[in-house]
């Protein structure tokens, strides 16, 4: 298993990684975040999202629907997100931006989320400064990699890490819960994640998994 791969838009993704002290976790999508600008694609991420595969255990109500009526259906996201498994989300920088602009970008995300949830206090507000301050010297080159390990269980803090050439490993820790969530729906909300190709993935690969059940 250790050398097989899979290739997102030429950058390869291993098929399992194995963050801190867990068994090892599955590549179940992959994708990109882009933007078309004058008709132009500009492609900025290539995303993996690994699981542990127990996740099918908790998915059971959507056994023997299509891929395609998943990706579109929010409540299946809402349970992939809340499922009390291990996650880890590894993007590589395509097309290399300030830390910066990332930061940002996360930033308005969570915020607007939280806003709208009404769960948007002094404690998120603390916890999402602290993050942007992270980002904020970092320059994410080509190849740079950012990733986001949420242990399974709720409260658990999520772990950052941005890998880039010729700097050390640089790590954060998020506590607060409701910024972590949104954090995950971020990435794997269903048709409010930032990659729908990485959520058409996801379908596909766990409507796969759920029919052989």
């Amino acid at each position: 298993m250790g050398t097989e791969v899979v290739k997102v838009d030429e950058i390869p993704f291993p098929l399992q990684v194995t963050p801190s002290t867990t068994k090892p976790l599955s590549l179940l999508g992959h994708g990109i975040t882009d933007v078309e600008v004058h008709f132009l694609q500009i492609k900025f991420t290539a995303i993996g999202v690994y699981m542990d595969s127990e996740i099918v255990t908790y998915l059971q109500q959507w056994k023997g629907k299509k891929c395609t009526d998943l990706a579109e259906d929010d409540d299946f996201f809402e349970a992939i997100i809340s499922a009390p498994v291990d996650k880890f989300l590894r993007i590589v920088v395509i097309k290399e931006i300030k830390g910066s602009q990332y930061g940002v970008q996360l930033e308005s995300a969570v915020r607007d989320r939280l806003a709208a949830d009404d769960k948007y206090e002094d404690e998120e507000e603390a916890a999402l400064e602290e993050l942007i301050e992270f980002f904020q010297p970092k320059y994410f080159k080509k190849d740079s990699i950012l990733t986001y390990y949420f242990p399974a269980g709720s409260s658990a803090p999520a772990e950052i890490t941005f890998t880039t050439e010729g700097k050390e490993e640089s790590k954060i820790k998020v506590e607060n819960a409701n910024v972590v969530e949104m954090i995950k729906i971020w990435y794997l909300g269903g048709t409010r994640g930032v990659s729908q190709t990485t959520i058409s993935s996801l379908a596909n690969t766990l409507a796969a998994e759920l029919s052989k059940e």
